[in-house]
């Protein structure tokens, strides 16, 4: 037997693929096959790829039986080999000390609402990109079509995670969180004890986002001004054309490739706001999302705001998506010590915890 690990081979494939923004489907077949292995013995693979018959399990196909005996022969699966060799163009410099002065990610998504991935396997995805905390925010109970946590889930939610957090490599932890949605009235959609044992709140707007603008602007204005949010998240609520329509992680429910206008609001006193209260807007690297534009970034670093460069992560793969808003802050000027996730944990929740 070799030394290299045929199931993290799978693993890193998928990771790559999803980062690539490559169609669900591929991503799924070689995360399969990687729990369908992780259910054996390192010793019944290794027979199983001598004898033939990887195939009979249940998720492996050819390609991936392809590559898990390739990676039993101690060789770099070649479908693994040319991802690697296909990765793209390096960030330009400024985008990437902007990224590599990231600790962490404020906004991210696992099984318990619309994301495609357990909780702990977004926390290693985060681990192994050298990320010191993941903030877990899945939705909040109005957003029914994304499984939006009740009080009651959430608090499991908050023992599961403790109990992770106890599991997980030193100097990483996962921080408790929510998206918690803008009602009409800019109210927030979760109790407000819960809200208040959260150590980061992303608010943000996923309905009526066709109202008028100084309803919006009320809106937003208001949910700003509550103590509980710390974070204001994808802004305009906008969907750009980036993304293909077949390229949807499991449970990335409205975000299958339509577009969608920006909403309308003042954006003037929005960041405004956001500078007064000490809240931070959020650069959300979405591909398909790319929230906020460039000319609102500008207008927001202009205001005094402060920012967080978020992935809106439903999918480990997806955790890698920080270059994009990188790319898109660093076009705009925004220093890495306007940032919130350039801080470290303490510092952060620090700052959360003021509000």
């Amino acid at each position: 037997m070799s030394d290299r690990d045929p199931i993290a081979d799978l693993r890193r494939i998928a990771f790559l693929l999803e980062r690539a923004n490559e169609a669900t489907y591929r991503v799924r077949a070689f995360r399969s096959a990687a729990a369908a292995l992780s259910a054996l013995s390192a010793t019944d693979v290794a027979e199983r790829a001598r004898n033939g018959r990887l195939t009979e399990l249940p998720g492996v196909g050819d390609v991936t039986a392809r590559c898990v005996t390739e990676s039993l022969e101690g060789a770099e699966p070649v479908y693994l080999r040319r991802l690697l060799a296909t990765e793209g163009l390096d960030l330009d410099a400024e985008a990437t000390a902007l990224r590599a002065a990231l600790r962490g990610d404020c906004h991210t998504h696992s099984d318990w609402s619309d994301g495609g991935s357990p909780i702990e396997e977004m926390a290693l995805a985060a681990v192994e990109l050298g990320h010191e905390y993941l903030v877990l925010t899945d939705h909040s109970p109005r957003l029914k079509v994304a499984r939006g946590l009740t009080a009651d889930r959430l608090r499991r939610q908050l023992d599961h995670v403790a109990r992770l957090n106890a599991e997980l490599p030193q100097g990483f932890r996962i921080l408790t969180g929510i998206e918690v949605d803008i009602l009409a009235d800019g109210s927030l959609d979760q109790d407000e004890e819960l809200l208040a044992c959260l150590d980061v709140v992303v608010g943000s707007v996923h309905s009526g986002l066709n109202d008028e603008p100084s309803k919006m602007t009320r809106r937003m204005v208001t949910a700003i001004a509550n103590p509980h949010l710390d974070i204001l998240g994808h802004c305009t609520g906008r969907m750009v054309s980036s993304r293909p329509a077949g390229v949807v992680g499991p449970g990335d429910r409205g975000h299958r490739g339509r577009t969608r206008k920006e909403s309308d609001f003042d954006a003037d006193a929005v960041f405004a706001a956001c500078a007064e209260h000490d809240k931070a807007v959020e650069i959300n690297s979405r591909p398909e999302r790319q929230d906020p534009p460039k000319r609102l970034i500008r207008r927001a670093l202009e205001a005094g705001c402060r920012f967080a460069i978020d992935t809106d992560a439903h999918a480990p793969g997806q955790l890698d998506w920080q270059r994009y808003g990188c790319e898109r802050a660093a076009r705009c000027g925004v220093p890495a010590e306007r940032v919130v996730n350039s801080w470290p944990a303490d510092r952060l929740t620090e700052w959360a915890l003021r509000h």
